[in-house]
């Protein structure tokens, strides 16, 4: 059986700390990228770099486009643009699911029903490809289970589109109900909505690493840095 197990007990998960975590695991990104351009419109390039975080070897994924970040987007857009696309059935399912997750949650918080709900941090082209970039990559690798640490979020304050927001993110910790969190005094968002979106929709399980003959291990860098911990999660491939 085809195993992932995902680490974000360090320093969290964010969508495009997945997405380039999948590339240290054997995807192709150049393959992710024109599945993408069947789904998103707009003009974009996807690259990655190493870096390196607190001594440890990542990858850091890079994404160009002319679009203002944090652009707003209705989830019944992103939702018909997916449905439209020339995506496989199973890469259509599992990107719906995690914008679904998404969109339930937002719709919770701010009082609004799934087909009035419009996304702000979470709207713009940098996000619709960690998302649907991961659910694509995720696919590719015939992955049969999915094992999560328990995750750490942060803690303090972050500006959004509203405004400063407690850590986690409102929405961020309505998609994590009944999922282990892991404590750290980190003040700073270590998990956003994204990839709280990835965890819920992927795993399977929630726990420690399990015993599994390891073939891959991949490192996947986020922007921050911080003091005390790398800021990365993550993603060994395993047989079990």
């Amino acid at each position: 059986m085809n195993t992932l197990f995902i680490d974000c007990g360090i320093s969290g998960i964010a969508g495009d700390m997945s997405l380039a975590a999948f590339t240290e695991i054997g995807v192709d990104l150049s393959f992710v990228e024109r599945k993408l351009q069947s789904v998103i419109k707009e003009e974009f390039s996807l690259s990655t770099k190493k870096v390196i975080k607190k001594g440890i070897s990542s990858t850091q994924l890079i994404i160009e486009t002319e679009e203002e970040k944090h652009s707003h987007r209705h989830y019944t857009h992103i939702k018909k643009a997916i449905e439209e696309s020339d995506l496989d059935m199973p890469e259509k399912e599992t990107a719906l699911k995690m914008f679904e997750v998404i969109a339930i949650a937002e719709a919770k918080i701010h009082n609004s029903t799934l087909e009035k709900v419009h996304f702000h941090e979470v709207g713009g082209v940098d996000s619709m490809i960690d998302i649907i970039g991961s659910a694509i990559a995720f696919q590719t690798l015939n992955i049969e289970k999915v094992v999560s640490s328990p995750i750490a979020v942060g803690n303090g304050y972050i500006k959004m589109a509203h405004g400063f927001y407690p850590v986690p993110a409102p929405a961020t910790l309505e998609i994590l109900k009944n999922i282990p969190l892991r404590y750290t005094d980190v003040q700073g968002e270590l998990t956003t909505p994204t990839g709280a979106a990835i965890i819920r929709t992927l795993a399977n399980k929630f726990g420690n690493m399990p015993s599994m003959k390891v073939q891959r291990v991949g490192y996947g860098a986020g922007t921050k840095d911080f003091t005390g911990h790398p800021n990365v999660v993550r993603f060994v491939l395993s047989e079990q």
